[in-house]
């Protein structure tokens, strides 16, 4: 093994903006500390605006460092990158640092870069759904995937149905391409908290559901209101607790529009919305609901079902490809148009739960992150030039 540690950048991804990417950072640099210590140096990049919290529980990982600079700050124009080929203010900046590679994430640094570059691509969302992308966010989008692949970059993805599309989208990318499946360890620390304490803390009943996605519209929650609203006709009496960022830079006004259906429907006190909540209220909420709630059109890799495999809780989930991968069957299903078989599935979950059940992490969850670990590991190896990082 080299004498130091391999250096890989990664570009600092809010929380406030996309909880999940903030969360599978935190995850993979804690379980390459857990599992492969000193062989990693994780690099954030962050612009001078960059929340302060976040950033801290970041650097508080071992082998976790910070960059702060403007170059990061706002979203960059693609166009830059194509015309001159090179982001220098990025790359001045990876080289500073002394980066052996760089990890894409949402940002092309240039095919000039001249630090081997991994392109992380969660998900093929926009042609799989491209009515809910304005026609300017989805060819940049479609831009920028396909100079990553023009370029030569080792492709990441998050999953095999994210790798199907793949193949079936670009059939003729030669790119090497590799599938990292994000797994999940909450710390110690987050799971401190009483979970009935932050239940009485929201006030909300010992039976409900977790629904913590954000508010984006392929997410769905429009479809829980509906099935709710059946429920409510038919007289039966269930709570679903969301929480999550509001926040969606493609729809701005999508929350209030479902916000004034759950009150026109009465349903005020059968969907509850707490906001962004802190993580270990999260986790305390997730340990403690009668299931976990994910009723996405589309996912690369869920984190909200990750986690609630993480403490072996019950799951709903709509049925599509990633979530069978995901849950290997280990959930009850329902079509993402079909408002009544979920609100079947809430009305059966809550009649068999039997009070307050708080759930601790599952036996074999080292097992997952440990293989998490090693498949990135083995990623960024190799398009750093594994045999210098062994």
């Amino acid at each position: 093994m080299t004498s130091r540690p391999l250096r890989f950048a990664f570009n600092h991804i809010s929380r406030r903006i996309w909880a999940g990417g903030f969360n599978y950072q935190r995850n993979l640099f804690a379980a390459l500390d857990r599992f492969l210590p000193g062989e990693f140096a994780p690099v954030v990049f962050a612009g001078t605006r960059a929340d302060e919290n976040e950033l801290a529980e970041l650097v508080a990982i071992p082998g976790v460092e910070i960059v702060r600079s403007e170059v990061f700050d706002g979203q960059p124009g693609l166009a830059a990158a194509l015309a001159l080929g090179l982001d220098r203010g990025a790359a001045a900046a990876f080289r500073s640092a002394h980066v052996d590679v760089v990890v894409e994430s949402a940002r092309f640094f240039g095919w000039r870069l001249a630090i081997p570059a991994v392109a992380w691509i969660p998900d093929l969302q926009h042609h799989s759904l491209p009515q809910l992308f304005p026609r300017t966010a989805r060819w940049r989008r479609e831009i920028g995937f396909r100079v990553q692949l023009a370029s030569g970059r080792t492709i990441m993805l998050s999953s095999e149905s994210a790798f199907r599309d793949f193949k079936a989208y670009y059939p003729r990318a030669s790119n090497r391409v590799s599938v990292v499946r994000f797994a999940t360890q909450p710390p110690d620390a987050f799971l401190n908290i009483d979970p009935s304490e932050v239940i009485a803390a929201y006030n909300l009943p010992t039976n409900y559901f977790y629904l913590p996605n954000q508010f984006y519209r392929h997410k769905n929650h429009q479809l829980v209101v509906d099935a709710l609203a059946i429920l409510k006709r038919r007289g039966v009496e269930v709570v679903v607790c969301a929480s999550g960022s509001t926040e969606d830079r493609r729809e701005p006004g999508y929350y209030d529009l479902v916000n004034a259906e759950i009150r026109k429907r009465g349903l005020d006190t059968h969907f509850r919305h707490l906001g962004v909540i802190p993580l270990p209220h999260v986790y305390a909420l997730l340990r403690a609901s009668t299931a976990l709630l994910n009723p996405s059109r589309f996912e690369g890799w869920s984190t909200t079902v990750e986690e609630a495999k993480s403490f072996g809780v019950p799951m709903i989930l709509s049925d599509i490809e990633v979530h069978r991968e995901q849950a290997a069957g280990a959930a009850r299903y329902f079509g993402v148009d079909d408002a009544a078989a979920l609100a079947d599935h809430l009305m059966q979950a809550s009649q068999e739960a039997h009070g307050l059940t708080i759930r601790n992490v599952v036996s074999h969850q080292d097992d997952n992150v440990s293989a998490f670990a090693a498949s990135f590991a083995a990623t960024v190896r190799q398009a750093a030039g594994h045999e210098s990082f062994r």
